[in-house]
């Protein structure tokens, strides 16, 4: 039998993640010019994605390089994470779950560390799909092929029958050049009907194998 497979991404496709504008508003609050929180935390989040360092020392580089005492890094943290798990994007979480025994599913993102334990108490994606592969615990990043390789690998499954979903246009080169089918993600309609196209077609291979 094909293992057929879907993987999407998080951010931007299964979360809805606007920008809220919390970096700024720190800036303001701490008297710093414009773009000084990212200038001053890139290494650190960098390292974060790659997992490459703890959330506790990202605790105490934020402390340490904006200057904030406990309560003010709690609060810091508190809003980056606001951001960055935004809201479900529910009609294609819904759409995911109803596909549960019917193909592969699995999730690819880039991420940062400590997001397994939120988004899964939140947004419980260990029970949507069968594997969910994060850069902080890979230590590599999409566009990376290699990320898009431990995807694959560890759902047992090979590129070509995998349909990779993101909402960045060159991560989907990315996963095109690892052999995979893309869709880049604009709204929930279109990528439904680019599933269901998907799922049809690998159903109709199948058969034809059967015959």
């Amino acid at each position: 039998m094909i293992a057929t497979c879907i993987i999407l991404d998080i951010g931007g496709v299964l979360e809805i993640t606007p920008r809220t504008g919390w970096g700024q508003r720190w800036e303001e609050r701490l008297e710093l010019p414009r773009g000084a929180v990212n200038e001053r935390m890139r290494d650190v989040w960098r390292a974060g994605s790659v997992g490459s360092i703890s959330e506790r020392d990202v605790h105490e580089q934020v402390a340490a390089r904006l200057g904030l005492d406990a309560g003010q890094v709690e609060a810091f943290m508190a809003d980056l994470w606001t951001e960055y798990l935004g809201t479900p994007n529910a009609e294609l979480i819904d759409y995911v779950r109803g596909l549960r025994g019917t193909c592969r599913l699995g999730i690819l993102s880039n991420s940062f560390v400590g997001a397994r334990q939120r988004e899964c108490a939140l947004y419980h994606f260990d029970e949507l799909v069968e594997q969910i592969v994060y850069s902080h615990e890979i230590g590599i990043g999409k566009p990376d092929l290699r990320s898009f390789e431990a995807a694959c690998a560890g759902l047992g499954v090979v590129a070509e029958n995998c349909l990779f979903i993101d909402d960045v246009a060159v991560n989907i080169e990315a996963a095109e050049a690892a052999g995979m089918q893309g869709h880049l993600f604009e709204d929930n309609a279109r990528t439904i009907t680019r599933i269901e196209a998907h799922l049809a077609n690998d159903s109709g291979v199948e058969q034809a194998l059967l015959r």
